[in-house]
Parts: structure tokens; sequence; C-alpha cells
């Protein structure tokens, strides 16, 4: 059996509030799990003690059987200090959308043209 530690969505519309969960892969994502590890409340604040609560004792367990961890539940695991922290790199995500691109050209164009105009209109009472 394919075994994930991953978050079971709970709570009502605009009010998230998740499990922890060890559930079979299979099984849809709000559905039926093996065992409940804790709780993470996405609307407290991020110092805040109640935000993310783990049983680490049993998400060790459910490691050793081979159940592997969804990236949110990793970056768990990293905070409480069970997993080492591993580099996550994703280039595309700090660059602009192309409608921005063709915004930044076309201000800067805009720009470079205020530019020579300002250079040429200092240029021209120079020469009288």
């Amino acid at each position: 059996m394919a075994m994930k530690i991953r978050l079971a969505r709970g709570g009502s519309k605009k009010r998230p509030f998740y499990r922890i969960v060890a559930a079979d892969s299979r099984m849809p994502r709000d559905g039926r799990f093996i065992e409940k590890l804790g709780t993470y409340n996405p609307l407290l604040p991020k110092d805040s003690e109640e935000r993310v609560k783990l049983d680490l004792e049993r998400v060790k367990y459910w490691v050793g059987q081979g159940a592997q961890v969804t990236d949110r539940v990793a970056r768990f695991l990293e905070a409480a200090g069970v997993n080492e922290k591993t580099e996550r790199s994703n280039p595309k995500k700090a660059v602009p959308g192309k409608k921005a691109q063709d915004r930044a050209e076309e201000k800067a164009a805009k720009a470079a043209e205020a530019a020579e105009a300002a250079a040429e209109a200092e240029a021209a009472p120079a020469e009288e």
C-alpha cells in the first residue's frame, strides 16, 4: 500500500483547517485515512504554537514504514527539526509574466525617448 503523510482539509468555506494524516495515496484528499498525526490552522499567526501541532513520534514511525511526505508537511517537519532542510529552486517564480515584461519594455522605451529629447533640448540652446 502506497502511504502518504498529507493534509486533509476541514473547516467551512473560506475558513480552512487541516488535519495532518497518514493515508493511502489512492484515497481522496478529504476521505479515508489511517491515522491522524496532527493539525494545521493557517488562520493563526505564523509565530503561534497552535498553528501546527504534530505527533512527531508517529510521524517518524510512518516515515520509517516508507510513507512519503508531501511538500507542505515536509516544510512543517523541517521547522520542527525532524527533517534536514532541503534547497528548493523555482527560478521561474521570480520571472514576471509576459504582459508585465511587455509593459516594462514599453516603459523603458518611453524613458529612453524622453532622455534623448531632453538631451537634444539641452544641446540646442547651447549651440546658439
